[in-house]
């Protein structure tokens, strides 16, 4: 929890000091009410006193009164400030650490974990700041301050009130240990109902075709079942703090007048005035101090889940980057080569390397081109230049500098990267086609240009709006063949010097696919363009193609010369086309 604090800022920490100088105020005047209370009984008993006075003492206990809801209003106001203008820049703090994470990173926490980590959890942190400011800090001054205030009137009286605080702390520190280790399972909990929930919108065509809505929704009831009942234990728990409280509160009442009536009884007529006046003052001020331990509890209520909620804020905050940004750049001589050294990978929790030992070069302007069987390590090769993952051995060069000595802006602004799932973004066409920054300026003829290129201009200009028409979150309201060309048109208009396509062209048909890689090619002919392809077609014309095969670079060359040379590359050619169209090609 505290390493948590280190996310406040200097004006956060005035806040914070703000609040308890109020609080210590409103201590003081909370504190003050007693003792004119005593005042009052006083004069009210005595021969000798007149009405002024008392109403005097009155008009202090009204402005006591007053002034303590006055300085509560600041206090809460200052609280709420400083708890939402952490949390926000907290929730901002795991935002960019969550940018700057690698594949490895999101994979080890889950996007549905990462998603109740930045909402839930940090709510947990904004309710316990803006409560705890507000009793916590005043819980433990007042309960000091009232102790000292009494611990002199009477020593039967101050024992009953320390053996009921007793009782008290020890049914919370009870509590506490029950419920503690639940609240990190409750988390957990949240996590996956908001994983299967998130499956049940993002997979909904899917549960409809094959009739899974009684499957999801047991599948729901199971996660959210568990949830339900480890809250009801953790609730049952504390629900046992309000009967304890409210019996210890009349206990001391009752346990301080008993006493009271018994030192009375037994003393003489001077001291009956001051042993009254005492036990009115006891009582207030033993009430105030079973109130502070009243709001600790409270607090305490607050503390295991916000702390459960602290460790996991702090688990993403304090994970190490494994893509580290490096220091060079980007500018080079060369523009658009790409070399493999003797790359060999594999995914941090796997066993044995996806690729092995892979080495080419591209040089600038060529097309590059990557085919194999499913699993082969296609989409993984060529994910290693945008570094999603880093090489396990070996390395990889872009314009003669290794990847990793990149600052990753630089990087990126190299490459136009066109996703195997086409990605499309709240907004409109035109904002879909100019997303992201690079060094190219996106004026409204680029991106129309990089529609047209990529074969989209003929179905935007019929959708309603043209450019400016409306793009559903994911695409929803576009075809996957018209998503996939606008995600083309977004790494077109970006005009990069290298290009990288991974398995970008498959859901379009023969025709569109000859044509725009035809228009592609005349398009950025300067740049080097890499191809993930599963159709022989899409590739064959390639100044070079790299075949894979269980991980390793079975064949490199030509169509023609693989066809001769590589069995791998002969039979999935054959698997597409016959041999006469292999032939005149």
């Amino acid at each position: 929890m505290f390493k948590i604090a280190k996310n406040f800022t200097k004006k956060d920490i005035l806040f914070i000091v703000i609040c308890i100088s109020f609080v210590v105020f409103q201590v003081f005047l909370d504190l003050r009410l007693p003792d004119y209370m005593s005042e009052i009984t006083r004069l009210i008993q005595s021969e000798r006193s007149t009405m002024s006075e008392i109403l005097k003492q009155g008009l202090y206990m009204v402005m006591c009164a007053f002034g303590s809801l006055a300085t509560a209003i600041v206090v809460g106001y200052f609280a709420s400030h400083l708890s939402s203008s952490f949390t926000r820049t907290l929730r901002k703090k795991i935002f960019i650490k969550v940018e700057n994470f690698g594949m490895e990173e999101i994979k080890k926490f889950s996007t549905s974990s990462l998603i109740t980590r930045t909402t839930n959890d940090v709510t947990q942190l904004e309710m316990l700041i803006a409560m705890g400011l507000q009793m916590m800090c005043k819980a433990p001054i007042m309960a000091v301050w009232a102790i000292l205030k009494i611990v002199n009137k009477s020593l039967e009286w101050s024992i009953l009130t320390a053996v009921l605080v007793f009782i008290l702390l020890i049914t919370i520190g009870s509590i506490m240990i029950l419920v503690l280790p639940r609240f990190e399972i409750v988390q957990k909990l949240v996590d996956k109902v908001n994983g299967v929930t998130r499956e049940n919108l993002t997979g909904i065509r899917v549960i409809r075709a094959f009739n899974a809505e009684k499957f999801q929704i047991n599948r729901f009831e199971d996660v959210n079942d568990e949830l339900t009942k480890t809250q009801l234990f953790n609730q049952r728990c504390f629900s046992v703090l309000n009967p304890v409280m409210n019996l210890i509160m009349h206990a001391l009442t009752l346990g301080i007048y008993f006493i009271g009536a018994v030192l009375i009884e037994s003393a003489g007529i001077i001291d009956k005035i001051t042993l009254f006046s005492n036990m009115v003052v006891f009582s207030s001020y033993g009430m105030q101090v079973i109130m502070s331990f009243l709001m600790l509890a409270m607090i305490f209520m607050m503390w295991p889940r916000a702390q459960v909620s602290a460790r996991r804020i702090n688990e993403v905050l304090e994970t190490d980057e494994t893509i580290k940004d490096g220091n060079f750049n980007g500018k080079t001589k060369i523009h658009g080569e790409v070399e493999f050294k003797n790359v060999t990978f594999k995914y941090p929790d796997a066993d044995e390397y996806l690729l092995k030992n892979i080495s080419f070069k591209v040089n600038p302007g060529e097309t590059i081109a990557f085919i194999g069987s499913t699993g082969s390590g296609k989409s993984t090769l060529i994910n290693l230049v945008p570094r999603f993952y880093d090489v396990t051995a070996g390395e990889i060069l872009i314009d003669g500098v290794n990847v990793k000595n990149y600052k990753l802006e630089s990087l990126y602004n190299k490459l136009g990267y066109v996703s195997q799932k086409a990605v499309m973004f709240t907004g409109t066409v035109e904002s879909n086609v100019a997303y992201g920054e690079s060094n190219n300026k996106k004026t409204k003829d680029v991106i129309k240009e990089a529609i047209k290129v990529a074969q989209g201009e003929e179905f935007v200009l019929k959708m309603d709006g043209g450019y400016g028409a409306h793009i559903a979150r994911g695409g929803t309201n576009v075809s996957g063949g018209q998503k996939q060309r606008l995600s083309i048109a977004r790494a077109i208009a970006r005009d990069p010097e290298i290009y990288i396509f991974d398995d970008s062209f498959s859901a379009l048909d023969y025709k569109t696919d000859a044509v725009l890689r035809r228009e592609l090619k005349k398009h950025t002919k300067d740049s080097t363009i890499m191809i993930v392809a599963q159709r022989i077609g899409t590739i064959m014309n390639a100044d070079k193609i790299v075949v894979l095969d269980k991980g390793e670079c079975v064949g490199i060359g030509k169509h023609k010369e693989l066809l001769k040379n590589c069995q791998v590359y002969k039979e999935i050619a054959l698997s597409q086309l016959s041999k006469e169209e292999l032939e005149n090609a």
